[in-house]
């Protein structure tokens, strides 16, 4: 059927026309194929020798369907005119290109010509309708319109790292326990918390540190050691607690211990939180700088007189400390209480809590909640918004996840949001809108790359499609490679993908399966696609990609 074609009631006329005869037609490829919205129709014709004569012409228009494609003359030697010339003696070929955009009755109608003989401007006779060729493959609408958008991620950590504070303070270079120092109120805290820690399964102690600190006035060395001091006996006060707390992880070997020596850091914000005026506060800051040596900046510092006796009696003992600081792990909700909590009292929920237990189900109804949910407890988040669009656009409410998306977007610029209302600009129909925020949407994820592959399909730039849809196995990523002529990789790419088993997926695989002219396993597969959907078998029985077969018995005993 691709090589040349020769229609006998056509030659039959032409030969009794003396003015024109035995012309033969190539039409490439045939049967005709959509592309891009349009079908591009290439007809060769061939005139044999003495095939037309000198003084005749003829003006020959294809028909496909309801539409009437451009005309072509063919004229001999001696016309005058703009037509295709062909000698008499010798013959010739006329090549003919027209492209058309593509109706639906284009799929099953015959290309054909027909026109008129002339001879000194006077029609003689006439062409009549003759088939040249089969129309027309429309493999590329079965792409799937399944835009895909955007869900946002949650930043969910069922362990945390947290801390526990507390401290000691100490008299004037002293690192003994003053009398009432377990009466604050930090240390009865401390101890409240190893005891009800203790308890908790949802807490691990990982470590206790323990930092000791001098003030900066005295001999460097002897504050190094006090400092030292201090952090010991912080240490043994903190097991004292541990004990009477009854938590055994606090008492073991979890210590570490430091001396940091004279906490100059820690005077700069204690002083600039006192109540100091500026003027004073930024000459002991230049004292501070000034002098790097420690021993010549406590010197200066105390010939300032009043303000070192200030600093002495205001700022300086609170340095005198040791800070303890208990590292530990805290277990978040479970699943299940993430769950029950979400419909009870989705407010103790954090938003990262709320957004993860959207993921512990399958149902788009209850993921929706959430989502809304999310948006009156934390209405600044935009992934709440986006997401809750994105259920939504699942349950193809277009107008709603639109102005979800919207929201979310106004909330802010992103990314995602474009792409996702790009979805819905397609879903539309506003191809050239949803193109335009799908080129804005760059690098939000794979989804816009798919999203544009299905328009790289429709385009015809089908190796584009393949690239866009990357690794990931679809049902349009083989109609791509199959289109582009790779059938074989195709039908890989069908099996891997979750379309496998459905009508659509058994189908393509079928067409497929034509172009490698593998009859009975396009049998196969179009009785399994069938059997899924039986209105498949009207359209196989029609289906250009199978025109080969409209007379094979295997193929016939499926779709008849």
């Amino acid at each position: 059927m691709k090589g040349l074609i020769f229609f006998a009631a056509a030659s039959t006329f032409l030969a009794s026309c003396d003015l024109m005869k035995d012309v033969t037609y190539t039409v490439t490829p045939n049967p005709l194929e959509m592309h891009a919205d349009s079908v591009r129709v290439t007809i060769e014709a061939k005139l044999p020798e003495k095939g037309i004569k000198k003084k005749a012409s003829a003006e020959i228009t294809p028909q496909l369907g309801s539409t009437t494609l451009k005309t072509i003359t063919v004229q001999g030697e001696k016309v005058k005119g703009n037509g295709n010339t062909v000698q008499y003696k010798a013959g010739g070929t006329i090549s003919y290109t027209d492209v058309v955009a593509y109706k639906p009755d284009m799929e099953h109608a015959d290309l054909t010509v027909s026109g008129s003989i002339k001879k000194g401007g006077k029609e003689k006779d006439q062409i009549p309708v003759t088939k040249i060729a089969d129309g027309t493959k429309v493999t590329p609408l079965l792409v799937q319109k399944d835009f895909r958008v955007i869900t946002e991620n949650d930043n969910f950590n069922r362990v945390t790292e947290k801390m526990f504070k507390a401290q000691i303070n100490f008299d004037k270079g002293k690192s003994e326990l003053r009398k009432n120092e377990l009466k604050d109120m930090d240390i009865i805290e401390f101890q409240n918390w190893l005891a009800a820690a203790e308890t908790n399964p949802k807490i691990n102690i990982k470590s206790i540190n323990i930092t000791g600190y001098a003030s900066p006035e005295g001999e460097v060395g002897f504050n190094s050691n006090l400092s030292m001091d201090r952090s010991n006996t912080a240490k043994t006060v903190s097991i004292d607690i541990a004990k009477k707390a009854k938590n055994t992880k606090a008492q073991g070997e979890i210590y570490n211990l430091s001396g940091r020596g004279e906490d100059y850091d820690g005077f700069k914000v204690e002083l600039e939180k006192s109540t100091m005026n500026s003027d004073e506060k930024q000459l002991i800051i230049r004292v501070l700088e000034m002098y790097k040596d420690p021993i010549q900046r406590e010197t200066e510092m105390r010939n300032l007189g009043k303000t070192f006796t200030y600093l002495d009696k205001n700022i300086f003992p609170l340095l005198r400390r040791a800070e303890i600081m208990v590292v530990y792990d805290l277990t978040g909700y479970s699943d299940e209480e993430l769950s029950a909590i979400s419909k009870t009292n989705p407010e103790k929920l954090t938003a990262e809590e709320l957004m993860f237990t959207a993921t512990l189900t399958n149902d788009v109804a209850e993921k929706l909640r959430l989502y809304n949910e999310g948006t009156l407890l934390y209405p600044m988040d935009v992934r709440f918004h986006n997401n809750a669009g994105a259920m939504l656009y699942m349950q193809n409410n277009m107008t709603e996840a639109g102005y979800k998306f919207e929201a979310a977007n106004s909330l802010q610029d992103n990314t995602i949001s474009k792409n996702n209302l790009g979805a819905i600009a397609a879903k539309k129909g506003d191809k050239a809108k949803a193109k335009q925020l799908f080129a804005s949407a760059a690098g939000a994820g794979p989804e816009v790359d798919y999203n544009l592959g299905i328009y790289a399909i429709q385009e015809g730039k089908y190796a584009d499609a393949i690239k866009k849809f990357g690794s990931d196995a679809s049902f349009n990523k083989a109609l791509a490679q199959i289109l582009n002529g790779s059938p074989d990789a195709g039908i890989k790419t069908i099996d891997a993908s979750p379309a496998k088993e459905t009508a659509w997926g058994y189908y393509l695989k079928a067409v497929a399966a034509a172009r490698m002219d593998k009859v009975d396993v396009v049998a196969s597969n179009l009785k399994n696609a069938i059997a899924k959907d039986a209105s498949l078998k009207a359209k196989a029985a029609k289906d250009r990609e199978f025109i080969k077969y409209f007379e094979n018995p295997t193929f016939t005993s499926v779709v008849k």
